[in-house]
């Protein structure tokens, strides 16, 4: 039998959360069980559900977990990136976390809500913050300031790299010959910004 009362429902949403993520990083999400997370954690799949409504509910904490380690992952690049050195540090950023959190990064995109509906709204603010720190280094990098040219540019350009970071995680790259796909994504992105009159 599960424990009961041993944690406030804070308590409970981390611990989910936590063992969710250490599941979903050994086995992916299409072996994925929210009754082996409450199990592994010594609670009923109940108490889950009670915490998180659903399945749906809990994936999406965990995928917002995720979602947030990356976002502080890029700043904490970016705060150590010389000037020049940024735009860089965000594409390396992004392949060498979908490289060292592979089942965890690839669930954020395979993972859909069952009624076909879209996440809440909370979790879109989340999943947004990423596109909002490579938008503020595009605008940087343009000749002038335009909010909304520098986020099309970037959903175009994090479009180009997570294509590329795909390729590399199935190792779809290899049966074409691309060796150094953070390189090669990176070449195509500067190629973007020079042509959209970004300096160097």
């Amino acid at each position: 039998m599960g424990r009961r009362s041993d944690h406030t429902r804070s308590e409970l949403e981390t611990l989910f959360v936590d063992e969710g993520r250490r599941q979903l990083a050994e086995v992916g999400l299409a072996k994925f069980s929210a009754r082996d997370v409450a199990k592994r954690a010594g609670y009923s799949i109940g108490t889950v559900y009670n915490v998180f409504g659903s399945y749906d509910g809990l994936m999406v904490a965990i995928n917002a977990r995720t979602l947030r380690l990356w976002a502080q992952d890029l700043r904490e690049r970016l705060a150590a990136a010389d000037p020049a050195g940024r735009i860089e540090a965000l594409v390396r950023g992004y392949f060498e976390f979908a490289e060292e959190n592979p089942k965890s990064w690839i669930a954020v995109y395979e993972h859909h809500m069952a009624d076909g509906g879209p996440a809440p709204q909370w979790y879109q603010d989340v999943a947004t913050e990423i596109m909002g720190i490579v938008a503020a280094e595009i605008a940087a990098a343009l000749p002038s300031p335009d909010p909304a040219k520098a986020i099309a540019l970037a959903r175009s350009l994090v479009a180009t790299v997570h294509g590329h970071c795909v390729f590399a995680l199935y190792r779809t790259f290899d049966l074409l010959g691309e060796t150094a796909p953070a390189e090669a994504a990176l070449a195509r992105v500067r190629e973007a910004l020079a042509a959209a009159g970004a300096a160097g």
